[in-house]
């Protein structure tokens, strides 16, 4: 039975990819079906992609949602392009080739798939069911005496808040006012996270936006309440829709000493019959024994319930626990206790640390003293432990893990303490294990969604900036605490620092200046990620040097306060790896991740982050190549046009407005110049050569110098016009046809000017008079470029004082708005109103109305020359 629909269609264009996942992602969040999101989002991708850029038609996209879990529809209009049959025997597609990926990875992460035709389009589906949950049951207590019931205050005060999709405030109950003191009118819109005390594990755990995201979740944090302290509160979160579909979290939450209120009593597996008539004296799970029931459904949680139990079980001082990876070649801190385990955390050990059974983890060890083997165990140098005991994790003989128990007493361990431990061992391998490849498989899942919607975001700009603010803002907090970006300009240049970012930006400055003042790394082309101290080490000298000085000598520094310099050193204090940015067989900057103090990065963190490197490589290359190709065409651009415009004598006002149209990376084919023929005569061009780039640069480069060189040898306008013409048909295949309005200019000495006039396929130039009229100066003659002979003829135009000649390029009176065109009549309209303006109010009123004629940016190239007599 279907309980909720949503469908949304989508343009036949790249961008409605991203747009596609988005509303998969948001409509499935929206379900409390987060579990498969990240299946959902990717399998999305490649079918819309499949739909709207290789099938180029509209896809409409279906989200079905039933009782066991989710079916997504993608509908695209061509039903010709069948599917090929395929023997059952056969491989769906080659994962080398571009083609058919959609289809593997329906195959490999859908529950079911499949393609449905119809005469009018064809179907592709995919089916996601929800992972299985033990179903809840109520429960009930036995009968206790009073001396044992749960102790409370007289009165108990539940807090009922709701918080929207936001995770702002949108109720307050009062309850919540009275454990807290805050009236509903003051934090009502608030983020519940500026209330929040959450507990939070350094790289793991889930924040409080990812807890108020889950459709349930029980356990601790604290509130700070109006009087500023912190209340330890015990909470359970309900995630609810309301008729309108819109979630919201309702959280319920009490005095941490008063959880039994709320907390969910652990379930116990109902006794069958079989259960029923067996012995009292029947043995327990040897798993159930260690671990306690129920047991964490989560790696963490399992790991940490070990490590806990196993020191218990030794009556030890600290325990922790390994994970091997996936190449059994070193060992993971991933759990621990009694130790300050924050530093050691993701911190990695070789499997094999030297001969015989002590230096070496597939072996049970037992260390009676540690100060007489120093270094034995480098996990606990410096912890004060003095005798520990580890033991090997395997299943099915590999290695999956290690897990020791230490204290601070010599001697207290012997072989006996390792057999029970090696046997506790045993019993969680598996149960590690699984949960271990649940959780690598979780993370694949993600980090595919990740790097699917990473590429997009990359691939949506080719600005060098902006780049390299995506590729940190992608990293940090995701990925890492803080990331600089560095880039090499040149091979064999040093490499520069190009871009910080922390996640509080309050240590952006500070954190900027720290590695401004540290040699960047090596730009070393091996891949994977590499250690980099200099960055701590820089921080906790300036830090020691900052306090000393302000302690013995009562001076700070002006530009890092002892305060700041020791929280930038926390900042950086944790492990940095750098990763290259390789592209095209050259290094073109490091990417930089950071951890705070006494963290460590996944080994699975630093493999996606060097994937994304690689992408993020190509992006700031194509970037690069983009802005130095934009670079070196705007140069041009600045060349084919004249430096400055001559002052004209006899007062005579000239301007220009030239606009290029595009994104700048291409030189256009319009031009303008006026310069000085002689004492009083001025030359005045403005032209539009067909088509754009380098050619059309080199033909106007030619018009413009050959213009200047035949008019100051005394050559009238169509002798000029005619050798350019020959010149023009000289370059053969690279010649382009090129329309040209040139002239000549003479002020005189009565306040007029005359001017001599060429207009050879060019549109023609209008004269507005004082009385508003407006009229063609010239007649059209025949394009350059096309015939070799041709016989052009001047006319003479001679403009009173108050008259204005407006000449311009065809960009202008082309500009279009659907199916109307501005035109020659338009222009002249326009004109019309610009009596009694200068020469420059002129060309910037044309150009507003052209542009204010159509919403769409200009598609072509557009020059305005305007000439005014003054009155």
């Amino acid at each position: 039975m279907i309980t909720a629909r949503a469908a949304a269609t989508f343009e036949p264009v790249g961008r409605s990819v991203a747009t596609a996942r988005a509303f998969v992602r948001d409509t499935l969040q929206g379900w409390g079906l987060g579990d498969i999101v990240d299946d959902a989002v990717v399998l999305t991708s490649e079918l819309v992609t499949n739909a709207v850029v290789h099938a180029g038609t509209a896809a409409e996209v279906l989200c079905l949602r039933d009782e066991d879990g989710v079916r997504i529809e993608v509908v695209d209009r061509y039903p010709e392009r069948e599917l090929p049959l395929q023997d059952p025997g056969q491989i769906i597609a080659n994962p080398d080739r571009e083609g058919g990926r959609g289809l593997l990875l329906c195959a490999a992460l859908a529950t079911r798939w499949g393609v449905d035709y119809t005469a009018a389009d064809k179907r592709v589906w995919f089916r996601l069911d929800l992972p299985e949950r033990p179903v809840g049951a109520r429960s009930a207590g036995p009968a206790l005496p009073d001396s044992a019931l749960p102790v409370t205050d007289a009165r108990i005060h539940v807090g009922v808040i709701q918080i929207d999709r936001t995770g702002a405030i949108s109720a307050w109950n009062e309850g919540a006012q009275e454990l807290f003191g805050y009236p509903a009118d003051k934090v009502v819109g608030k983020p519940l996270s500026d209330l929040a005390a959450w507990p939070h594990t350094p790289g793991t755990g889930t924040g409080i936006a990812e807890a108020l995201q889950l459709s349930r979740w029980e356990g601790s944090y604290g509130v700070r309440g109006a009087d500023g302290r912190t209340i330890p509160v015990y909470a359970s979160h309900l995630r609810v829709r309301d008729s309108d579909g819109e979630p919201s979290t309702i959280c319920l939450l009490v005095r941490d000493r008063e959880r039994a209120v709320l907390q969910s009593p652990p379930r116990t597996p109902a006794p069958d019959a079989a259960s029923q008539g067996s012995s009292p004296e029947r043995s327990a799970d040897p798993f159930e024994v260690f671990i306690g029931s129920p047991a964490p459904d989560d790696l963490d949680g399992l790991l940490q319930r070990t490590v806990e139990r196993a020191r218990d079980m030794l009556d030890g001082d600290a325990a922790y626990l390994l994970l091997a990876t996936d190449d059994e070649t070193e060992l993971e801190v991933r759990a621990s206790t009694g130790l300050p385990s924050a530093r050691q955390r993701f911190a990695r050990v070789p499997v094999e640390a030297g001969s015989g059974r002590y230096g070496s983890a597939r072996m049970p060890s037992v260390h009676e003293d540690l100060t007489v083997v120093p270094g034995a165990v480098p996990l606990l140098a410096g912890t004060g432990m003095r005798s520990v005991v580890t033991v090997p994790l395997k299943v099915e003989g590999r290695l999956t893990g290690s897990l020791g128990v230490a204290t601070e007493t010599p001697g207290r361990y012997t072989n006996e303490e390792a057999l029970r431990l090696q046997f506790a061992a045993d019993r969680i391998a598996l149960a590690v294990e699984r949960a271990r490849l649940t959780e690598l498989e979780r993370l694949r899942r993600g980090s595919l969604s990740f790097l699917v919607e990473a590429s997009d975001l990359l691939a949506g700009t080719l600005d060098r900036d902006q780049t390299l603010a995506l590729m940190a803002q992608m990293t940090v907090p995701t990925l890492a605490t803080w990331c600089a970006v560095y880039t090499v300009a040149d091979q064999g240049s040093d490499p520069k620092l190009s871009y910080v970012l922390h996640e509080d930006e309050d240590r952006i400055d500070n954190l900027k200046a720290l590695l401004s003042k540290v040699e960047p790394p090596d730009p070393v082309p091996a891949p994977g990620a590499r250690v980099w101290t200099a960055p701590s080490d820089a921080a906790h000298s300036a830090a020691l040097r900052t306090s000393l000085r302000s302690v013995v000598m009562g001076e700070e520094d002006h530009h890092l306060t002892p305060g700041a310099t020791l929280a930038t050193a926390a900042a950086v204090g944790g492990e940095t790896v750098v990763l290259p940015l390789v592209a095209r067989n050259r290094v073109i900057g490091m990417l930089t991740l950071g951890k705070p103090t006494d963290e460590r990065f996944r080994q699975e963190i630093l493999e996606l982050a060097e994937d994304l490197s690689r992408r993020a490589a190509l992006a700031l290359d194509n970037a690069r190549l983009y802005s130095e190709r934009t670079a070196i065409s705007q140069s041009l651009q600045r060349s084919l046009l004249p430096p400055e415009l001559p002052e004209v004598s006899g007062g005579v006002e000239v301007d220009v407005i030239y606009r290029a149209a595009g994104e700048g990376n291409e030189v256009g084919g319009d031009f303008y110049d006026l310069f000085e023929i002689s004492d009083g005569t001025y030359g005045f061009a403005i032209g539009d050569v067909c088509g754009t780039g380098p050619e059309a640069a080199a033909v106007t480069g030619l018009a413009r110098h050959a213009l200047r060189l035949l008019a100051r040898e005394g050559l009238g306008g169509p002798a000029v016009l005619e050798r350019l013409n020959t010149a023009i048909l000289d370059e053969g295949a690279r010649s382009r046809f090129l329309t040209l309005l040139y002239g000549e200019m003479r002020p005189q000495e009565n306040g007029g000017a005359e001017l001599k006039v060429v207009c050879a396929g060019h549109p023609l130039p209008l004269r507005l008079r004082q009385d508003g009229s407006v009229e063609p100066a010239a007649e059209p003659q025949p394009l350059l470029g096309v015939m070799e002979d041709l016989e052009l003829y001047e006319q003479h135009v001679t403009l009173d004082p108050g008259d204005v000649l407006l000449c311009v390029t065809d960009g202008v009176t082309e500009r279009r708005e659907g199916t109307r065109m501005l035109g020659d009549d338009g222009l002249a309209d326009v004109l019309t109103t610009c009596t009694g303006l200068t020469a420059g109010a002129v060309a910037a009123r044309i150009m507003r109305a052209v542009e204010r004629f159509a919403s769409d940016a200009p598609s072509d190239d557009m020059a305005i020359l305007a000439m005014r007599v003054p009155e």
